[in-house]
């Protein structure tokens, strides 16, 4: 009987089917294999299901040969891949894509070509004592020959013999890499049989499980005790909701140890790179070896081996990493921790699947039948919803840890400041004065501005020219470092012109400030100040951010300008100031998440100040002083900024009590782009008639040379967002075959952010 297997390739395409010819073995589900696909490309493709149904075309090319000596997807990972695929409206080639680390998918032109592309992990020589040297008495034998002829050969022998795991025999294989002893003399005692080597792959080595737990306060442990209570009555996810500096952290330290000291897997996840190196160094103090990093820092090879690893292992693995890490093969997954899970980071914008590594955790968990907690001093109103509705348990703490006090926190009017002539550059007088004390004390201060660069934009005074993308529809950021113009969007970078190209009678004047305008006017005000910066533009590699990050810890900078950068998550004991220098650029956004998000924003990176007994300030510079989400902040009311929200989104339905798809139109042709955005709204209003908005045109309505145009579907939370999903799928699909609008590129967008 002839097999034939569906095979998902990692291209925006669906599964195709491939013949299983009899001499290739074991094809199973989950299963790498090499595939041929078109004329000469060759490619990884991952074995879905096997059948016995003949596909209706003529030629059916078969499987090359398998990869790898067992499946790289478990039936749970296949599962999740599915739910990805099928929720967030993409092809499971797209997920493969994601999912896959680089080197664990090659693609060639040529069969050799694709083998020599092919993954393999690094091995290393393993070391063991001869068989016969089990044996007590004949070890000591030996031991006194070669202490006596050949010392160094004797040192290591006994090297060796006490590496076991009670310092004594039977010691198993040590990797080269722990033994003190030169080549020559290993290769010496391997000679006279006294031990043999062998390759295989590298392996971690993985410590004890006696780990040193910090100890927990009055209200640590009942948050604990109440997380653990709901976990065991059946709750799949609980939220801990805890104020900054409240000591989240320690409760996820010993839930972990929980899940390891039985063998289980753990999976910590954080919004961003940034966070991921401190975590991993506080948690390696507790944990040891047993942590494994996963972010785009590491290198392919190293991405790749840490997947092919964990695909091995059989429990008992810790893993810190971003959102790509809801991929990894964790085979016995019992915990998955959300830090700071309100984080826009953990939405993948681009490409596709364009998924939300929070919204998946809770569903892979359950996937695996293990439990996720989602961690947030300030949570996504979609969390807080399922909290307080029953759907997710719940744990609050209420205090920050140990003698911490929360910060003061202090409105100052910028308006006001203006108007009586208190305003210097972009700093009132109420900051300056704020920081020249703190300065003063010998301690330090944090400056929050949410904008990179020196200004957003440069203008002639004479004519109102501004410098904007030649490729996108923006203004170009004026980056004074460099010299140059830039585009956030596309990267396009221009000098700045000497004249206005206009009227080319005056220069062209910055407007407007970002941290590099800020970070030089504070340094010019406090010359005596050491001032760092923490932005993309200066932290250009990972060592570039620990070196800024460990300079301020150690208390050789004084101020510290930065964006979001520096709401995430830090733990700086000096921090007697913070200032939010700019609170409208927040508060204004064209968003209906603007007050949320302002929120959560200004309550983390107040979090920063007075993290210790003494206390600390946060300045907030805003010209609405009165405004409900400023006030709510200075309150640290969580709670009444939700109730707030929720209301307005109620009553204009919109997320939670909505589900929103965005649908993205692009090309390089206004009017034809136009025309297709309103033939399928046309077509979409038949079925889902005013849950659609659009055609809408975005605020920035052209990047990279292609004009855009939006189309928005909410679904109300009583229907089917599955059914939605399915007409959604069916009218793209048949839109995609009008010939006029073939060209046009549609970009779905499940529950945008």
């Amino acid at each position: 009987m002839e097999r034939y297997a569906d095979i998902v390739l990692p291209l925006a395409q669906p599964v195709y089917t491939f013949s299983v010819p009899e001499e290739l073995g074991e094809v199973a589900p989950g299963r790498a294999v090499a595939v041929q696909f078109g004329a000469r490309k060759f490619y990884t493709g991952i074995v879905w299901r096997v059948h016995e149904r003949r596909p209706d075309f003529k030629r059916i090319k078969p499987l090359q040969r398998l990869l790898y000596d067992r499946p790289l997807l478990t039936a749970e990972q296949m599962a999740l891949w599915e739910w990805v695929a099928s929720y967030y409206m993409c092809s499971l080639g797209e997920v493969m894509r994601a999912a896959l680390p680089s080197l664990m998918k090659p693609s060639a032109d040529s069969f050799e070509g694709f083998a020599d592309e092919e993954f393999r992990p690094r091995t290393e020589t393993y070391f063991t004592l001869a068989p016969g040297l089990y044996d007590p008495d004949r070890l000591h034998e030996v031991f006194e020959k070669l202490q006596r002829r050949a010392p160094k050969q004797y040192e290591a022998l006994l090297e060796l013999a006490s590496a076991g795991p009670d310092g004594g025999l039977p010691p198993g294989e040590v990797p080269r890499r722990l033994l003190q002893a030169d080549r020559t003399v290993l290769h010496a005692l391997e000679r006279k049989g006294f031990m043999a080597a062998a390759e295989h792959e590298r392996t971690v080595e993985r410590g004890a499980a006696l780990f040193r737990l910090p100890v927990l306060s009055d209200h640590q442990r009942q948050a604990l005790e109440t997380l653990r209570g709901q976990f065991a009555g059946g709750k799949s996810a609980a939220l801990l909701h805890g104020v900054t500096s409240s000591g989240k952290t320690e409760l996820y330290i010993h839930l972990i140890a929980e899940v390891l000291a039985q063998g289980g897997d753990v999976l910590l996840l954080v919004p961003e790179i940034a966070l991921t190196a401190q975590l991993i160094e506080r948690m390696e103090r507790i944990f040891g070896s047993r942590v494994t990093p996963y972010h785009s820092r590491l290198t392919d090879r190293q991405r790749s081996e840490t997947y092919f690893r964990l695909n091995r292992s059989q429990g008992g693995e810790f893993v810190v990493g971003v959102r790509s890490s809801i991929f990894l093969p964790m085979r016995r997954l019992q915990l998955v921790i959300v830090d700071e899970e309100h984080d826009a980071s953990y939405k993948q914008s681009d490409p596709a699947p364009r998924y939300h590594a929070r919204d998946c955790a809770v569903v892979m968990a359950r996937i695996f039948g293990g439990r996720t907690l989602l961690g947030s001093a300030t949570p996504s109103l979609e969390t807080w919803v399922n909290a307080e509705g029953g759907k997710y348990g719940r744990a609050a703490l209420a205090e920050r840890y140990g003698d911490a006090r929360m910060p003061e926190i202090i409105v100052s009017d910028t308006l006001r400041a203006a108007r009586r002539g208190e305003r210097h550059a972009h700093f009132n007088k109420l900051l300056l004065d704020k920081l020249g004390e703190t300065l003063a004390r010998g301690e330090q201060a944090m400056l929050f501005q949410n904008r990179r660069g020196f200004s957003p934009y440069v203008e002639c005074t004479e004519c109102g020219w501004t410098a904007r993308c030649p490729d996108c529809n923006v203004t170009l950021t004026y980056h004074k470092a460099g010299g140059r113009l830039v585009c956030h969007y596309c990267g396009h970078a221009e000098p700045v012109p000497a004249k206005c190209p206009s009227c080319k009678i005056t220069d062209v004047v910055p407007m407007g400030f970002g941290t590099e305008k800020i970070e030089e006017e504070i340094a010019r005000i406090f010359p005596e100040a050491r001032v760092a910066r923490l932005d993309r533009d200066t932290v250009t590699s990972e060592r570039a951010f620990n070196a800024i990050v460990a300079g301020f810890a150690r208390r050789e900078t004084d101020i510290l300008v930065g964006t979001q950068m520096i709401t995430k998550g830090f733990d700086f004991e000096g921090v007697a100031l913070v200032g939010i220098l700019n609170a409208d650029n927040m508060l204004n956004n064209p968003d209906f998440r603007a007050g949320e998000r302002a929120f959560q924003l200004m309550m983390q990176v107040a979090g920063r100040a007075g993290r210790r007994a003494q206390g600390g300030e946060v300045v907030i510079q805003t010209s609405e002083p009165g405004n409900p989400v400023v006030r709510q902040v200075v309150a640290g009311d969580f709670e009444a900024m939700a109730r707030t929200q929720l209301a307005d989104r109620q009553a204009f339905f919109y997320p939670p009590y909505a589900r929103l798809i965005s649908l993205l139109l692009r090309h390089r042709d206004p009017q034809l782009l136009h025309a297709a955005a309103a033939e399928l709204a046309a077509r979409l209003r038949r079925r889902f008639g005013r849950r659609l908005l659009g055609p809408l045109v975005p605020p920035v309505d052209r990047i990279r040379g292609e004009y855009l145009a939006g189309l928005l579907l909410k679904i109300e939370s009583g229907a089917s967002s599955s059914r939605a999903r399915e007409l959604l799928a069916a009218e793209l699909q048949d839109f995609a075959q009008t010939p006029r609008f073939k060209s046009v590129a549609v970009v779905v967008n499940v529950d945008p952010q």
